[in-house]
């Protein structure tokens, strides 16, 4: 059993609705973190899952915190939210770098997966902003300067470059398409396991005792169909190969 944290896959919505002179306003909740979190815990493994909102104040902030799980999982959250506290943030008091912390129990052993999406590797309008953190040398690829989404639309497949690599959990046959993705770049020492648009989507590298991994499309809407997330085997079989890869 593989203990993992994802941190991120839920937002509010915020709607003002006009009528006339008049108007309102309505807020929403929501997880995506469902597809993933059903996939992982089909294969036996402990999810812990901390919501966008909560990552602020309560991401691990220490080694000993990090050491209760196996692999962690930024999915669709920005750099600000795990670096800024809310010590930080609020109060301009000194605290832990906590991007820099997982970067070192990564390379002491530990597994770090992103996964894609609007704030995740640079992300719209750069708001991610990974790439000017320390967690950016730890990862398998290097993140573009500037706004790296790639819109797909009509959808496009994977092209799947090493089949047997034991992180992709074995999965075979064509996968269903995606209608995005973040654009990064392969570094030197990166294992590309698929692409998508001729950029990498899966890819993988060792971190010291530890491993790092990407998948730079989403694991839920929009980029990822229900076709793909829902109603696809692979799914399973990817999302757990990785994780499992990733704990070594």
């Amino acid at each position: 059993m593989t203990r993992v944290l994802i941190a991120g896959e839920s937002w509010v919505t915020q709607s003002t609705h006009i009528k006339g002179v008049d108007s309102f306003t309505t807020s929403s909740y929501v997880v995506g973190v469902g597809p993933l979190r059903r996939a992982l815990e089909s294969r036996g493994h402990q999810v812990t899952h901390l919501p966008a909102h909560l990552v602020p104040a309560e991401f691990p902030s220490t080694a000993a915190e990090l050491a209760d799980y196996d692999v962690v999982v930024l999915s669709d959250i920005g750099a600000n939210s795990v670096q800024l506290a809310p010590a930080v943030f609020e109060r301009a008091t000194p605290g832990t770098d906590r991007l820099a912390t997982l970067r070192d129990w990564v390379t002491a052993g530990g597994g770090l997966l992103m996964i894609g999406g609007y704030l995740s590797f640079t992300g719209f309008e750069g708001k991610a902003a990974y790439r000017n953190t320390v967690l950016h040398e730890l990862l398998p690829v290097q993140l573009l300067a500037e706004d790296d989404r790639v819109e797909l639309p009509a959808g496009a497949r994977a092209e799947v470059l090493e089949p047997g690599h034991p992180a992709l959990g074995g999965v075979t046959g064509d996968w269903p398409v995606l209608l995005g993705y973040n654009r990064v770049r392969p570094r030197p020492d990166t294992s590309v396991l698929a692409t998508l648009g001729g950029d990498p989507l899966v890819a993988v590298a060792s971190r010291g005792t530890g491993r790092a991994g990407v998948f730079t499309s989403d694991c839920s809407p929009h980029w990822a169909p229900e076709a793909f997330c829902e109603r696809w085997d692979g799914y399973r079989q990817v999302f757990g190969g990785l994780v499992e890869w990733l704990a070594g």
